[in-house]
């Protein structure tokens, strides 16, 4: 899954897990991944390996969605890469992402993302 407030961002990456012959879904704000992720079955956690989700989005933040998915469905929470364009990734004690342990600054190449998809889930 792919959460990304840009296009083209969205657009790139759903190119490149697509090359690696996955399906992908696709959400533009916070709010929308949230409520996929909340309203789906147990089937879709299990098909959802990875979440690639924006920290900064539109309605909910990334670092909400990983709050609610590790009160709702923790195995998904932790299948969850935070993407960010923050030059300094200032995580306070306690917050999310003081304790998530995927997080990706942006811009990324390829190889970097391929490795930090591969440490969540097996390519």
């Amino acid at each position: 899954m792919i959460v990304d407030d840009e296009p083209g961002i969205r657009f790139a990456l759903k190119r490149w897990f697509e090359r690696q012959q996955w399906a992908v879904l696709e959400a533009q704000d916070g709010q929308a991944a949230l409520d996929l992720l909340l309203s789906s079955s147990d089937d879709t956690d299990a098909r959802i390996d990875v979440c690639v989700c924006d920290l900064h989005l539109p309605v909910i933040t990334g670092e909400a969605i990983v709050r609610a998915l590790m009160a709702e469905r923790p195995a998904l929470a932790m299948r969850v890469l935070l993407t960010t364009g923050d030059a300094v990734i200032d995580a306070e004690p306690g917050s999310v992402l003081s304790e998530h342990q995927h997080v990706l600054q942006k811009p990324f190449d390829l190889a970097t993302l391929k490795q930090a998809v591969g440490r969540i889930c097996p390519l």
